[in-house]
């Protein structure tokens, strides 16, 4: 196994996802911990759908996962709910604006996640960033769409437990569904920390398609 860190300060680091909830699903756990160990220098945090009330859950839920980065700018979009494809134009002009925030590490959607969003949202990552380190989230959902990834971040019994906190508190408007809960958010991360094989038994996984040493 290769064991390969991000550098211990600095970083600027762009998030980006389609709905309020996603990044914070897919890389909640590795944010606390960046932050926690003072390697964050900047964050741009951008989520495209959203209407009033998701819009309104993103910045609040962006403000508790970024306490304590040193400069974090958070940029919520309106389009429309599953209609991103849709949107195309439009969005594609956001990402190119995005460039001059330089970013060290992108963090985005599963090339292959089959939720149509998620999908633009990451082909537009790699269409617009060509020269950027970039590790793809993943969801768990209804479809089963997870992958075999191999690059993993540890994460502490400590840090999962604020992410599901956070989760669980920061977006009313899911509570009804029926796997967005502690269960499914404690899960994957067991498993991908099985699967990591580190100390840890938790872990955020990402899919990882160019990597340059």
């Amino acid at each position: 196994m290769l064991n390969w860190g991000l550098p211990a300060k600095g970083l600027r680091v762009l998030c980006l996802g389609a709905h309020s909830d996603d990044i914070e699903i897919g890389a909640g756990g590795t944010l606390l911990r960046l932050i926690a160990a003072g390697q964050v220098h900047s964050i741009c945090w951008v989520v495209f759908a959203g209407n009033d009330q998701r819009a309104g859950e993103a910045h609040a839920s962006a403000a508790h996962f970024l306490a304590g980065a040193p400069d974090a700018k958070v940029v919520v979009h309106r389009y429309r709910d599953g209609l991103l494809p849709q949107e195309l134009e439009p969005i594609k002009a956001d990402f190119e604006r995005l460039k001059s925030f330089s970013p060290d590490l992108i963090l985005t959607h599963y090339r292959h996640d089959l939720h149509q969003d998620h999908r633009l949202v990451s082909d537009l990552t790699w269409n617009t960033f060509r020269n950027h380190l970039i590790w793809e989230y993943e969801i768990p959902k209804f479809d089963g769409d997870l992958g075999n990834p191999a690059c993993f971040v540890a994460l502490s019994a400590a840090h999962l437990a604020r992410k599901v906190e956070l989760l669980l508190t920061s977006f009313p408007s899911q509570a009804s569904k029926h796997w967005f809960d502690a269960e499914t958010f404690r899960a994957l991360p067991r498993l991908r920390g099985m699967q990591a094989g580190g100390d840890s038994p938790y872990a955020e996984a990402f899919y990882v398609r160019k990597l340059l040493l």
